[in-house]
């Protein structure tokens, strides 16, 4: 009996877990690459087609940033779910399904934070 408890422990302790799409993380590397490829290709259309107020090289600056945010990242399931929100975004904004301040959002991130408690409101001069 005793024996018995102690192989269920053994198994559960060695779960295999089904991947995503890689199989490895060379593999999911290589689809972050394809992706990063697209979305840097893409930036010269995107520009032009939603008449952003940018140029094409900072929205390429703010691809680089996000995809550095995210580089710590090792465990290939996580990369390519990643890997799979990046191709949605990305569909979405190839098909015009967003719109212009859906992208402008992104950029609006790097600047500072607004004070959000009254007092810091009050010494920063913002008006609720």
């Amino acid at each position: 009996m005793a024996s018995s408890g102690a192989a269920r422990a053994a198994v559960g302790a060695a779960k295999v877990v089904k991947p995503l799409l890689s199989r490895d993380v060379d593999e999911a590397k290589r689809r972050v690459r394809e992706l990063y490829r697209a979305w840097y290709r893409e930036i010269p259309n995107t520009v032009s087609r939603f008449q952003l107020d940018i140029t094409t090289a900072q929205g390429r600056d703010k691809v680089r940033e996000m995809f550095n945010k995210n580089k710590h990242v090792t465990d290939p399931r996580v990369i390519d779910m990643l890997v799979i929100k990046g191709k949605m975004e990305l569909q979405e904004t190839i098909h015009i399904w967003k719109q212009r301040t859906h992208i402008m959002r992104y950029f609006h991130e790097s600047e500072e934070q607004r004070p959000t408690d009254f007092l810091s409101k009050f010494y920063h001069g913002h008006d609720p």
